[in-house]
């Protein structure tokens, strides 16, 4: 059984240098975890799965301390507070605006479909008390705790790491003087592999400070009518539930949705949920806009099957398709003041995804 992320491996071999392989493949939870941990790669689109594995660490960071190598003294203890488990996740990296339920049942639940003959929950809930079961804990009567615990706190130090690398690129740029050698250096931030939430925050940057310079008319009457710049503003961070908005626009009402250029499926899931009120789609990849639109067409006639009351429904709801080039063609539009609002707004709403304060180096 191959264990896929090379920081488990070590890890596991620091510990059972001799048996850390059948170690690995004793213990559901470290197989879980192995399936849980492909964040820490750069073009990773999976989501780091914080909730989940924080609320493993929070119980066994104490059982550490209290029960490593006593089962008998385990056994007896009716678990942990959930208050005190909750106030401890929220202490940890990135764990500042957690929720809470995956203490009280979204561990357990996920855990059984990745593994789905198991019998038993992973995590005991006890009348607001929780504790690990014991049977997951050791394998061939080692216990394995003090491992796991480790395996967890490795996958956060390279998170670290990595959330520092972007914030390092931009101070990187904002050191360079000349104006076409830091609109090259941010064009390089844009490519097919970018991790999605960093493409989403970088792509909002450029749009916000393009948009900006684009004046729209409104007014009640010919007489008040005034103008405007177009103003663009992010709904929330990039994982959170926000009905298929990541961008709106003042003062015209327009929507846009980042998303992967091979997942027309979710075009139309995000069309559904605001009701096929028309999207602007900003698609991470490097194919032409055209290609785009000729391909996401072709995906609505299948799905509709010709039928043409859902053909127009979906094709009305395209306001504009904007990739990668249309970003590139931006930033070269831009003047010096621009491009300092980009790097600016990618330090400013990276910090706000990561939970770090503006000058914090953590």
């Amino acid at each position: 059984m191959e264990i896929h992320e090379d920081f488990i491996e070590r890890t596991l071999k620091s510990y059972f240098p001799a048996d850390y392989q059948s170690i690995y493949e004793g213990s559901l939870v470290l197989r879980y975890l192995d399936k849980k941990m492909k964040a820490v790669h750069g073009s990773s689109k999976t989501r780091r799965s914080l909730a989940n594995i924080y609320a493993i660490y929070s119980i066994l960071y104490h059982y550490v301390g209290d029960f490593y190598n006593d089962p008998a003294g385990y056994r007896a203890f009716e678990g942990y507070d959930y208050m005190r488990l909750f106030e401890f996740c929220r202490t940890l990296y990135g764990g500042s605006k957690l929720q809470n339920h995956a203490l009280n049942s979204r561990v357990n639940g996920e855990f059984r479909n990745k593994f789905h003959d198991v019998e038993k929950d992973l995590i005991i809930a006890n009348e607001g008390k929780y504790l690990i079961h014991i049977d997951y804990l050791y394998v061939d009567g080692l216990d394995i705790s003090k491992a796991i615990v480790a395996v967890i706190e490795q996958y956060v130090e390279l998170l670290k790491a990595k959330d520092r690398l972007l914030i390092e690129t931009i101070e990187q740029i904002n050191r360079v003087e000349d104006c076409a050698a830091r609109k090259e250096k941010i064009k390089e931030l844009l490519t097919g592999d970018s991790e999605a939430r960093i493409f989403e925050i970088i792509s909002y940057a450029i749009l916000k400070n393009h948009y900006k310079n684009v004046k729209v008319y409104f007014g009640y009457s010919q007489d008040d009518v005034r103008a405007f710049n177009l103003e663009l503003y992010k709904t929330g961070r990039t994982n959170a539930n926000d009905g298929g908005i990541d961008f709106v626009m003042r003062p015209v009402g327009r929507f846009f949705q980042v998303t992967e250029v091979n997942r027309y499926d979710k075009y139309l899931l995000d069309i559904d949920k605001v009701m096929h009120f028309p999207i602007t789609f900003v698609v991470k990849t490097t194919k032409s806009k055209a290609k785009v639109e000729e391909e996401l067409q072709s995906y609505i006639a299948r799905k509709t099957g010709g039928m043409s009351v859902l053909e127009d429904r979906y094709r009305k709801a395209i306001e504009e398709i904007i990739t990668i080039n249309e970003l590139k063609l931006w930033i070269d539009e831009l003047d010096e003041q621009d491009i300092t609002g980009i790097t600016r707004d990618i330090d400013v709403y990276y910090r706000l995804e990561m939970n770090l304060e503006p000058d914090s180096t953590d």
